[in-house]
């Protein structure tokens, strides 16, 4: 009895390209990244005591979905913010590090 040997089939093209793995940026860029980037931006410039209005209504976003994304941004660059809404607007702010 004879085995029957099994051929390796040839390995075919790849299809994907490789890239390293440390030239990747491993940032989170989310839907919102834009509008994050300007907040984080004109708040990063801004003196405290003034807060940034953000209308909802140009915001693109719920109100709880640019609370969340507000935070997440802040909080991960190490910046303390205090937020606000009413009707038609979201405010924010950096917090005073003598305030509690």
């Amino acid at each position: 009895m004879v085995k029957e040997q099994k051929t390796k089939r040839p390995s075919s093209a790849a299809r994907y390209r490789r890239v390293d793995v440390a030239a990747l940026d491993r940032g989170r860029r989310g839907k919102h990244h834009e509008l994050m980037a300007g907040i984080l931006e004109e708040l990063r410039n801004a003196p405290l005591g003034a807060a940034l209005e953000i209308p909802l209504s140009e915001a693109g976003v719920g109100l709880a979905n640019l609370r969340s994304a507000v935070h997440r941004t802040f909080s991960g660059k190490g910046i303390t913010i205090e937020t606000l809404a009413d009707d038609g607007n979201f405010y924010v702010w950096k917090k005073d590090a003598s305030t509690k």
